[in-house]
């Protein structure tokens, strides 16, 4: 298991849906990372792949067009040395998954920027997503490679 600060070896990337905010901070890990840690990502439903989600982290060279949505319950090795909940939801079934697993779990709230879908323009849109994005690139960096150089957002 690991502390605040220490890398540990596997990390889960835990949401409400596996749509957006777990897939992008997986994919950011992952690119950061390499396969010095072992990455997943799984919401408490599995959602569909989101088009704005793609469209942002492609603007900084990652892509997860091949993304498939997968529930906690879909994941076929939940052994995480850390679980990183993104959503309330997510936060509540982390903390059960440490029942079975020992596990350390962090929260890190990340809003849920598809409840604008139905209000916002598609500029207003990208620009939140870029946000939620930005901030969970910036959060990664610090918590996982706090004093590696590489890529910035």
């Amino acid at each position: 298991m690991s502390g605040e600060g220490d890398a540990p070896r596997s990390v889960l990337f835990a949401c409400a849906l596996n749509a957006v905010r777990s897939p992008m901070a997986a994919a950011i890990l992952r690119h950061l990372a390499g396969d010095r840690i072992r990455v997943a990502s799984a919401g408490v439903k599995a959602g569909i792949t989101d088009p704005y989600a793609v469209a942002v982290m492609d603007e900084i060279g990652i892509d997860i067009s091949e993304h498939e949505p997968s529930t906690l319950k879909d994941l076929d090795d939940a052994d995480f040395d850390l679980i990183v909940t993104l959503s309330p939801e997510a936060q509540h079934h982390g903390i059960e998954m440490t029942r079975l697993v020992p596990a350390d779990v962090e929260y890190w709230p990340t809003p849920d920027v598809t409840v604008l879908a139905e209000s916002a323009s598609r500029e207003e849109l990208l620009a939140a997503y870029r946000n939620v994005r930005d901030s969970l690139f910036r959060r990664i960096k610090q918590r996982f490679l706090p004093t590696s150089g590489g890529p910035t957002v």
